[in-house]
């Protein structure tokens, strides 16, 4: 609906007028903010900050790659340029200074196994580990051919089994010939004869009786014969470690016997 412009003019200041309101001039000189030219927010470039306004002025957007700037890059980049320059190989003069610390002795041990174990794969690792576990088996082999101390097992080393094991293969013991006598026994008790089976029952019976008292009678001189040899050492272990080798035969054991029959310790 059209309004005439007398009314307009007439109503101005009542209350309730339709007419659109009177731009007011502005004065030039005035402090107003109205006539402030517009001017786009700009940031200070600090990593991480935020500038006041954005969401007010979302004419001037922000690029956030120069707001959200990472430095890493920068940092990396000049400290790979600085370690280029320090580790040249370019002749130094012995009264000049390096340029970066002396590493301790520790580091430096760390660094070189690092490296050690960095350039070995795991397939030559493993190999490198077979072989010196054959080397080993095979020194150990050796020594309990020759009786040498150094590669012998834990179980064998030391001068009180030693002797344990010469007073053992000095003398004739009744349990080295179990093996023999038994397959003999068993041989006699398979046969259908009642009288074969009765002299194999009896011999059982003898056998374990003879290797019984050879056990004791060994232990008992045995202990005396190490309490005079070794006082003051532990022998805790060594009477049952000689008695386990007087089961044996001679020739199957190991250590080879070092000394003969009839011969003292």
């Amino acid at each position: 609906m059209l309004i005439p412009k007398d009314d307009c003019n007439r109503s101005r200041s009542g209350v309730g007028s339709r007419c659109p309101p009177k731009e007011t001039p502005v004065d030039p000189g005035a402090g107003s903010m109205c006539n402030v030219p517009s001017v786009p927010y700009m940031t200070t470039g600090v990593a991480g900050s935020f500038p006041a306004g954005l969401g007010s002025n979302p004419g001037h957007p922000v690029p956030l790659g120069f707001v959200f700037r990472s430095r890493a890059k920068e940092e990396k980049a000049a400290v790979a340029a600085k370690a280029s320059l320090t580790d040249s190989k370019q002749p130094r003069d012995p009264q000049a200074k390096k340029g970066r610390p002396t590493p301790k002795r520790s580091e430096a041990q760390s660094q070189r196994r690092s490296v050690a174990n960095t350039s070995m794969t795991r397939k030559d690792a493993s190999k490198r580990q077979r072989d010196e576990r054959r080397a080993q088996l095979e020194r150990q082999r050796q020594a309990l051919a020759g009786g040498d101390e150094r590669y012998l097992p834990a179980r064998d080393k030391g001068p009180v089994r030693k002797f344990a094991r010469d007073w053992i293969d000095s003398r004739l013991n009744v349990a080295e010939f179990f093996l023999p006598m038994a397959v003999v026994i068993l041989v006699l008790s398979v046969v259908r004869v009642g009288a074969l089976q009765s002299i194999a029952l009896l011999l059982w019976l003898v056998v374990i009786v003879l290797i019984v008292l050879d056990a004791v009678v060994s232990a008992f001189r045995l202990k005396k014969a190490l309490a005079e040899r070794f006082p003051e050492q532990n022998t805790k272990g060594a009477t049952r470690y000689a008695l386990m080798r007087s089961l044996q035969m001679r020739r199957l054991r190991l250590p080879k016997p070092q000394v003969k029959r009839g011969e003292r310790p």
